[in-house]
């Protein structure tokens, strides 16, 4: 101790001598002044710094003032809100594709990301983001340091904290005030958040440019999938610094264009160049290795840029478009439910239905749902087959004049036939395919589920017969009367007719009214329900465009509505038949489920009665006979199956629409033809392509077998339509469908049908027949007068009454001979009891003409004819050969020679004068030609046997001699 002591005292000392100096002295003087100039500096830079950082505390202050305080569940429910682009599936979970979207996303979990990529955006985005609390203070002021000096060098100070800030609670816009609050707003979410969180959230929301369809794309599984066409855990080094690099500048970096196509030169050398400074960052903040990184920035990253993909509206445009529209009428009415607008307000008022349906598209773009449909996928290919392989659609109308619906200008356009198909499951309304048209980029109007057309005949058995079997006014096979008639209501006239126009089958059953699609018969059919508005029925069915006094048109029963209908909403009341009368509405959305996995829509299957099953089954019953002897016969004969099928054809005024439906027990499939410009007809060319009906046949049975390829159990129904009870069969008078009458049982008038035992049987007996004889003109039947001379009358034949005449006919009239015309299959039994209005003058002649011996004359321009009478001039005196009916044939045999004329007579008993005559000459007389002598020779005399004197005579052999033919006949004029 005392040692330590000596050596300090000593150098005390020294110091002590070395400060006596004189320049020991100076310095030290001056070292003082210095130290309080220092003292000085110090205390004015403290004053300074804290009055720099009140002064900035202050302004900072004033930048966030307005910023709430906000909770950690509002932070976080805002960070993870972000756009997720909605994906479709076709049935069974098959994937479809994505839905249109302006940014396409689809999220992920950092579980489920490439290590690779963790480490790329790490290195390259945020050094310090595992130790920060949000924000690194050297990165703001070395920013905020180049921004206040306008440096050429901007490196940026955001952590991801702080961008995931600016992109899900703020805004990119530049501002100190918004860049303030990024500050105070990342800190607060480090407190609610853990990094993993926040790093999964950033690496879901950063955009990284397009996909290799062009499309806007955020969020690293997009990413992955887009660009690369694998998961984002599956990413490679190469990659992932790749795609770790596009964020900086999104559109330089990424690889593709606006419309898909890779980027070619300096284009794509940025991305390149860029993805080379991750991997050098990588390798600098030993994430990776030097042989890692020269392997990476060496490799050919250009060979693992996915080819351009076809896109869902690319390759299904109809179905894609229509699943849009779907979900966004869906999403539209639970939005405006949650805000409590009331739905038949929302159907009348258009700007709050604009405004639904905006919010609601949005909502489908963006809302990440999973949507599941109905649609089968092999089918719905499959019908794209037949589509395209079907060659005898019609002709392509080319340059025809339009009006544009938007300009109002007139323009000129190519008309080819457009399609439409829909195929539903009968019993749960599933629509399992369907076909919107031919060409989309020629017409994007879906033809299925848009198209409002005429119905045609199709109509016939929704509003006319199986309402008229519902009310109890007719069976199966219930009497109607086909035959013409004119009316005018209120001024309006109308004369309408059968397909064929002439046509006229007189008493027809309802059955074959509708297996042959009758006109006149329906109409009038029509005409004795309409005001029990069966119109009702289809709008239960689902016809939207049926207007509710529509149903006072009687040209409704043929086709006539004002506006028409879908082939979906056609196709699918067919199946209210095949349902036992109850209507099942089609659709195609089965469920919407959202990211969580929540169900945020189902579809219910609702059942609505419309018709009794005794109704329902009749009607099938009817449709039966059109497959298999009516109008889709052909259909039929070309199915490659036979499953128990009822079917109804269409066709409008001018074969501007072709239509078949069909349906069995567990499908309805539907198929339309026509023209997008309405005025055109498919009539034209039929000897190129047939007749539109043989068309429309085709076409519907290549669908049904296509269909049956892919799915024979669901197509081929095992079990038939079952008979419900109620459904009987009973045996009526043929001509006025009351209960048969001894009358109608001996004139062989008896039928039996179909009835529905609730509402309507035949009890009441016959009453219309009434002894008959009766004449015939012009191939009808009429009452014979008393002046008709009797060889031209039938006698004892089976007429009806007046009373039945004005039944039958109705409020319409109309011609009562054409009730049984020679072609009705009750011509041969019964009569009308009409009277024929003779004109009260002679009958015109006829010119009579001789081949051989066979005499014929031409028919009488009169109308009132009922036979000829053929006579034989004799003497100047004429002599009754024969009489012909008129109905008969126009000749007579003649037997011997003579002169012969011809008389017409009508029913009145009125001759006409004769006709010319036509001669027949007897023949010349026959003279034999002997041929010359020849010399005979002698011979012996012989006994004659049997000679009683013992001698005989000679024996002349005589050739025999060819007769001379008869002069031909000839006729005098």
């Amino acid at each position: 101790m005392n040692k330590w002591m000596e050596k300090f005292h000593l150098y005390k000392e020294k110091v002590d001598a070395w400060q006596s100096t004189k320049w020991a002295r100076r310095l030290r003087i001056s070292s003082s002044v210095v130290w309080n100039l220092c003292l000085i500096f110090l205390v004015v830079g403290l004053i300074l710094g804290a009055f720099a950082t009140a002064v900035g505390a202050g302004y900072f202050t004033s930048l966030i003032k307005d910023e709430p305080l906000r909770k950690k569940e509002e932070m976080r429910a805002a960070v993870f809100n972000y756009e997720e682009t909605s994906e479709i599936y076709f049935a069974g979970d098959v994937y479809l594709g994505k839905l249109r979207t302006d940014l396409e996303r689809t999220e992920t979990d950092l579980a489920n990301v490439s290590p690779y990529v963790i480490d790329a955006v790490l290195a390259t985005e945020d050094e310090y983001f595992k130790v920060h609390n949000g924000i690194v203070p050297k990165a703001i002021f070395r920013g905020l340091l180049q921004d206040m000096t306008n440096s050429d060098t901007q490196t940026g100070g955001s952590t991801l904290t702080q961008q995931l800030i600016k992109n899900q609670i703020l805004t990119n816009e530049v501002s100190y005030e918004r860049k303030a609050k990024e500050i105070l707003l990342a800190m607060r979410l480090e407190e609610f958040m853990s990094k993993d969180e926040i790093l999964e959230a950033y690496l879901n929301i950063i955009p990284y440019g397009r996909n290799a369809n062009g499309r806007n794309i955020a969020g690293i599984e997009t990413a992955a999938q887009g660009i690369f066409n694998v998961k984002a855990k599956d990413l490679t080094l190469p990659q992932a610094a790749y795609i770790a690099g596009i964020p900086q500048a999104p559109f330089k970096y990424t690889p593709f264009s606006n419309g898909g196509v890779l980027k070619e030169g300096e284009s794509l050398k940025h991305g390149i160049d860029r993805m080379k400074v991750v991997l050098y960052r990588m390798k600098e903040t030993g994430y990776i290795t030097e042989a890692e990184y020269q392997a990476a920035v060496n490799y050919d990253i250009t060979k693992d840029f996915r080819q351009k993909e076809t896109l869902p509206e690319e390759k299904y445009p109809w179905l894609t478009f229509e699943i849009e529209k779907r979900v966004r009428d869906i999403l539209s009415v639970q939005l405006a439910e949650k805000d409590g607008v009331d739905l038949e307000a929302l159907e009348k008022d258009d700007p709050l239905i604009e405004k639904y349906n905006i919010m609601a598209q949005r909502a489908a773009s963006t809302g990440g749902y999973r949507i599941h449909t109905t649609i089968n996928k092999d089918m719905y290919e499959k019908m794209l087959q037949v589509r395209d392989a079907f060659e005898s659609y019609g002709h392509t109308y080319t340059n025809i004049s339009v009006k544009d619906p938007i300009t109002g200008e007139t323009v000129t356009k190519d008309f080819p036939v457009q399609v439409g198909s829909m195929l539903i499951e009968n019993g749960t309304g599933r629509i399992l395919s369907f076909l919107g048209g031919r060409d989309y980029n020629v017409e994007q109007y879906n033809h299925a589920t848009q198209a409002v057309r005429s119905m045609g005949s199709t109509i016939k058995p929704l509003v006319v017969y199986a309402p008229a079997i519902e009310y109890g006014v007719i069976g199966a096979g219930s009497p109607l009367a086909d035959v013409k008639f004119n009316i005018n209501d209120n001024g309006n006239k109308w004369s309408p007719s059968n397909y064929t126009t002439e046509q006229e089958l007189g008493i027809i059953s309802a059955r074959q009214a509708v297996t042959t699609s009758q006109n006149l018969s329906t109409i009038r059919l029509y005409d004795q329900i309409k005001d029990k508005k069966p119109t009702d029925f289809m709008m239960k069915m689902g016809f939207e465009s049926i207007e509710e006094d529509e149903y006072a048109n009687l040209a409704l029963s043929i086709g006539g509505m004002r506006k028409g209908a879908s082939l979906e909403e056609n196709t699918n009341a067919y199946g209210t038949f095949a349902n036992n009368g109850q209507f099942v509405d089609a659709y195609m959305i089965e469920k919407i489920v959202d990211v969580e996995g929540n169900v945020v829509y189902q579809h219910k299957v609702e059942p609505v009665d419309v018709f009794s099953p005794q109704t329902a089954y009749i009607m099938t019953d009817i449709l039966r006979d059109v497959m298999t002897q009516g109008t889709a016969k052909l259909a039929n004969s070309r199915l490659k199956f036979q499953s128990d099928f009822g079917a109804k054809t269409g066709t409008t005024q001018g074969h501007s629409d072709s239509w078949l439906v069909g349906y069995n027990p567990n499908v309805s499939l539907g198929v339309w033809l026509g023209y997008d410009e309405q005025k055109l007809t498919l009539f034209h060319m039929n000897n190129r392509y047939g007749h539109p009906s043989v068309r429309i046949n085709t076409l519907w049975s290549n669908m049904m077998n296509a269909m049956y390829d892919i799915n024979p159990e669901l197509m081929d129904a095992p079990n038939a339509f079952q008979a419900p009870e109620g459904v009987v069969s009973r045996s009526f008078c043929g001509i006025s469908g009351l209960a048969p009458s001894t009358a109608c049982e001996q004139a062989g008038l008896v039928k039996s049908d179909l009835f529905n035992a609730k509402v309507m049987l035949p009890t009441q007996a016959d009453d219309s027949l009434v002894s008959s004889s009766y004449v015939v003109i012009n191939g009808s039947k009429y009452r014979s007068l008393d002046s008709t001379p009797s060889e031209f009358v039938t006698a004892g034949g089976h007429g009806v009454s007046e009373d039945f005449i004005k039944r039958m006919l109705g409020r319409f009239g109309g011609d009562a001979s054409k009730l049984f015309p020679n072609d009705s299959s009750f011509a041969s039994n019964v009569v009308s009891e009409k009277v024929f209005e003779a004109d009260g003058t002679p009958p015109a002649p006829v010119t009579t003409s001789l081949t051989g011996n066979t005499m014929t004359w031409t028919k009488s321009a009169s109308s009132d004819v009922v036979g000829y009478r053929v006579y034989q001039v004799v003497n100047g005196n004429r002599v009754l050969m024969a009489t012909k009916k008129e109905a008969e044939n126009y000749s007579y045999q003649i037997t011997s020679p003579g002169q012969y004329v011809v008389v017409t007579v009508d029913i009145t008993g009125l001759q006409s004068g004769a006709s010319n005559i036509a001669t027949i000459n007897a023949p010349e007389p026959v003279i034999p030609v002997l041929p010359p002598e020849e010399p005979v020779e002698e011979v012996p005399e012989q006994p004659v046997p049997g000679d009683g004197n013992g001698g005989g005579g000679e024996v002349i052999i005589t050739p025999p001699v060819e007769p001379t033919p008869p002069p031909e006949e000839e006729s005098t004029p």
